[in-house]
């Protein structure tokens, strides 16, 4: 367990957050008060995303997708 004051944590507060990844790190205060910092860690995935209700078919999709390539090749090809 690291132990800081609060003017040490703010002014070192990225050191204290990674520290935290990895042990405890209180932060105690003037006044006597101690606050304490612990890593969680999530456990959702960034590619968990709600769905969205369409009336569009995968043909769609991928149609759309295709015309996209296309102008994007195109503009390319121009430049």
């Amino acid at each position: 367990m690291k132990v800081y004051t609060y003017s040490e944590a703010r002014q070192r507060l990225a050191d204290v957050l990674n520290i935290a990844r990895n042990e405890e790190v209180v932060i105690k205060r003037r006044g006597g008060e101690t606050f304490s910092i612990i890593f969680r860690k999530s456990n959702k995935s960034p590619f968990d995303v709600p769905g969205i209700q369409t009336k569009a078919t995968t043909k769609d999709i991928l149609s759309a997708v295709r015309e996209s390539r296309q102008r994007f090749a195109e503009q390319n090809v121009e430049d």
